[in-house]
């Protein structure tokens, strides 16, 4: 496998290397017995500004079957960048262990960390991508349909982290993505910048557009939060912006779509309805179990 030194957007993959690493995650998901020793002797520190359930017991969980060990360090100790800084920070973890998964408000803060403390850092969210979350997703649309270049997705609702990464993801993969959002609210220019460009050597497909209808025909719909953690919309505002694009089962028979997606955690009733989050047409668990499989593909390759 050709190498990587970190994980901070997807950028840093080629389209070759993308293809490996969900192998491996396929590998190390249905063979865990050959990896279980793959991280002896590694000590990974998890640096968490933001709360969490997924990202940070898929971590943990993962990295001890890894044989592994992980450090969780939270903000009870002093705010990152307050108390000292990003950079005295990345230093100082540098001296202990041999990796640093961060899930942080800003981007920045994990360029700082990456550039200081000469150890790989792998980002587990920040305000502008999540790319371990559009690994997890991109293995579970292969294990459901197959060779990706060969699939259409949709993605509905806020232009955040999670599809800033679902366009990087689909652009390396050669795949059909629509991304469909309410006025003002879609992805980032400089990223969708990036990811077309990428689609233009894959020969992916990426579109934008403000109507539902535009999802029809996908093999599976994508959905997200209306409003990001650390946003501020209220509930008012927010049915009026995104009300017309929730998603309920009604809504996917309408446009032929047979599978739901979606991150977690859902704010049920909002986004999506309940009867659809919890039907067989919800890949949203077996998205939360291949969190844990691709991010150890992504330790193992960057450690082993």
């Amino acid at each position: 496998m050709t190498t990587f030194h970190q994980l901070l957007s997807l950028q840093e993959l080629s389209s070759e290397q993308l293809q490996q690493l969900l192998q491996l995650a396929l590998q190390i998901k249905h063979q865990p017995a050959q990896y279980q020793h793959a991280l002896a002797g590694k000590s990974i520190a998890l640096l968490f500004e933001k709360p969490s359930l997924r990202t940070r017991v898929s971590f943990d969980v993962g990295i001890h079957k890894l044989g592994g060990h992980s450090v969780y360090l939270d903000q009870q100790n002093g705010a990152m960048g307050k108390r000292e800084t990003v950079e005295d920070f990345g230093r100082n973890l540098a001296c202990w262990t041999d990796a640093i998964v961060a899930r942080v408000y800003s981007q920045s803060t994990l360029e700082k960390l990456a550039a200081s403390s000469g150890i790989p850092v792998v980002n587990a969210l920040s305000d502008l991508y999540h790319p371990c979350q559009a690994l997890a997703d991109l293995l579970t649309l292969h294990e459901t349909f197959g060779d990706l270049t060969r699939v259409q997705l949709a993605f509905v609702g806020d232009g955040n982290n999670v599809c800033h990464s679902l366009m990087l993801g689909a652009a390396l993969a050669g795949m059909k993505l629509v991304v469909i959002t309410p006025p003002n609210h879609g992805p980032d220019g400089h990223v969708l910048q990036q990811a077309q460009a990428i689609a233009a050597k894959t020969g992916a497909s990426l579109s934008l557009s403000h109507h539902l209808s535009e999802a029809h025909g996908s093999q599976a719909i994508y959905t997200d939060t209306w409003v990001s953690m650390g946003d501020s919309l209220d509930a008012s505002e927010q049915l009026r912006r995104f009300g017309d694009y929730q998603l309920s089962s009604a809504v996917l028979e309408r446009l032929g779509i047979p599978y739901l997606m979606h991150c977690l955690p859902a704010h049920r009733g909002q986004e999506v309805t309940s009867e659809l989050l919890d039907s067989k047409a919800a890949l949203v668990l077996q998205q939360a179990e291949n969190r844990m499989h691709a991010q150890n593909a992504v330790l193992v390759q960057l450690l082993a």
